[in-house]
């Protein structure tokens, strides 16, 4: 799968570390090498299923297991640091808090396109105005077809 995912900003790392152990130490919980080195995975791939955080981890620390890392992402949501969107029916898609955009899907070829969160606006103030209903724009995937995939379709 195609993503067009930005680089995090230059020293997103150290900041994301610093956030992690000052929000660990606030709660009462400790600083692990595991969940750092999942959170560094988290923020340099972009949007990361699961498995492809594994895989990451693992690349530096082969010990680490797939629940590690579940029970890591699930931590890190929780404080506020990653948050998770469903792009397709397959395993969700992490991302960095920073991170917040449209999640553009193609069905057709499977890539996934960020666009800006403020094109929904007129639709999240609609809702929040007639049904009293919040939307987390930032969580949100729409599926369609790409440029690509339509111009190939109009051939």
């Amino acid at each position: 799968m195609e993503t067009t995912a930005a680089p995090g900003p230059e020293g997103a790392t150290a900041r994301g570390g610093t956030a992690l152990r000052r929000t660990l130490h606030e709660r009462g919980l400790r600083m692990t090498p595991q969940r750092q080195l999942v959170l560094d995975a988290v923020r340099s791939l972009g949007h990361a299923t699961p498995e492809q955080v594994c895989a990451q981890v693992q690349s530096a620390a082969p010990a680490v297991n797939i629940t590690t890392v579940y029970r890591s992402l699930d931590l890190l949501e929780r404080l506020g640091l990653v948050r998770h969107t469903h792009l397709g029916h397959g395993a969700p898609s992490y991302s960095a808090d920073e991170h917040e955009h449209l999640h553009l899907v193609c069905h057709e070829c499977g890539s996934v396109t960020e666009a800006p969160r403020g094109l929904m606006a007129d639709l999240a103030d609609r809702l929040d105005r007639e049904l009293a209903f919040e939307l987390d724009v930032a969580h949100v995937a729409l599926s369609g077809l790409c440029r690509d995939c339509r111009e190939g379709a109009a051939r």
